[in-house]
């Protein structure tokens, strides 16, 4: 049983308010607000050991590097990656995700084929995009069903000897569909092909064990689950890895530079060219070891909890309309007022203190698929509230009254 009142006294942000009224922040979704002992980190880093890592030998490089790395064992240890070098930092899961084409645009053929699914962000299409227009390979599509899941009898179709790489999300960011990622991945391996998935809007949500998985590539984002912005982990089998090229070329990443030949730094430092967002790092081991001290059991067992109350609630709503509606189902409503633009609903509530996201989230092909403009999404995180989601139906009966 969590302690709210307790775990809401760790968020500073959430004892505001917006418009004069208290603030109720239901944009989880798009990144997580932080907790004292994240924003204590950031400010020890850079009063007590900002330096540059891997390159000094006096105490403050010493130290900072110490403490990155600490934060990437932290990350192996909380994934469960066999290999600490399987870690890679990026700056979140766009970065991940493009490192990854890009290695691969480099080594597919014009008869091969990549899959996606009609449920991605825009982050894990466009990079593919990418990749096949240089190489010439396939784009393929797992289809969505109206209830937001993918029809798995059509990508059994899909998979062939062609098929080189499956990425797909582990949950749908528009409308929180949960994935049967763990068949994805053994229907995959038995074609040859790898898997890359995105994880970034699970890993708030749900511990990923990658092992257990057998995911080739698992890419997530730290400011969705209480670190700072512009922090990430790229984990990648490390035989994916050696095989990869280096994305980008610069200081840390090369073994020796000459002007006629350039060897590269073994994992994970390959794929780390450049001075890191050092803090950043460091404190994402911060806000994975806070999350762990309250526990992914407990943080699931209650955003069920509001994810079903919320539902509940709006069901009683007249015009309400759904989207996805899946069984398997993450703490993300995506929903429209029939007759009843999203913006027009979303900036009356803001007025409210309410704060959701509208829009097509950066899945444009998911609203194509309903024929719509956008949603309202709102997105539960484990330190709000049933009584915040009372506010928010009292302000979107106002905004259903002003527009209708």
């Amino acid at each position: 049983m969590l302690d709210i009142q307790s775990i809401r006294a760790d968020f500073p942000i959430l004892h505001q308010e917006i418009n004069g009224k208290p603030l109720v922040y239901f944009d989880n979704g798009a990144t997580s607000q932080k907790p004292v002992v994240v924003i204590e980190a950031i400010e020890k880093y850079y009063k007590e050991i900002n330096a540059n890592i891997h390159r000094g030998v006096h105490h403050l490089s010493q130290v900072a590097t110490d403490a990155y790395e600490e934060a990437r064992l932290i990350v192996k240890n909380h994934i469960n990656a066999a290999q600490l070098h399987e870690v890679i930092f990026t700056s979140g899961t766009t970065f991940g995700i493009n490192l990854v084409a890009n290695g691969f645009s480099q080594m597919l053929k014009e008869e091969d084929e990549v899959i996606v699914s009609h449920l991605e962000h825009h982050s894990n299409i466009v990079p593919w995009q990418f990749a096949c227009e240089r190489s010439g390979a396939t784009l393929k599509v797992i289809p969505m069903n109206e209830k937001g899941e993918l029809v798995m009898e059509a990508y059994d179709q899909l998979l062939t000897d062609r098929t080189k790489l499956v990425a797909v999300n582990h949950i749908s960011n528009a409308l929180g569909t949960i994935n049967p990622i763990r068949e994805i991945i053994d229907k995959a391996h038995k074609v040859g092909a790898a898997v890359l998935i995105d994880g970034a809007q699970a890993v708030p949500h749900i511990k990923p064990d990658v092992q257990e998985l057998d995911c080739d590539f698992y890419v997530f984002s730290g400011h969705k689950m209480c670190a700072p912005t512009g922090s990430g982990i790229l984990y990648g089998k490390e035989a994916w890895l050696n095989k990869l090229p280096p994305y980008q070329g610069g200081g840390e990443m090369i073994k020796e530079v000459t002007f006629e030949k350039t060897t590269y730094a073994c994992l994970p430092h390959k794929f780390e060219a450049g001075t890191p967002n050092i803090e950043a790092g460091i404190v994402l081991g911060v806000a994975i070891n806070y999350l762990n001290s309250i526990g992914f059991e407990n943080i699931e067992a209650y955003e069920k909890e509001l994810l079903k109350y919320a539902t509940e609630k709006l069901q009683e709503m007249p015009g309400i309309i759904f989207y996805g509606t899946s069984t398997e189902k993450a703490s993300v409503i995506s929903f429209n007022f029939e007759g009843l633009h999203p913006y027009d609903v979303g900036a009356i509530i803001d007025k409210l203190g309410i704060a959701v996201r509208t829009g097509h989230h950066c899945a444009q092909p998911i609203m194509d698929y309903y024929k719509i403009p956008g949603t309202i999404r709102a997105s539960f995180s484990f330190y709000n509230t049933k009584e915040e989601i009372d506010r928010m139906m009292d302000a979107l009966k106002k905004a259903q009254s002003m527009l209708s």
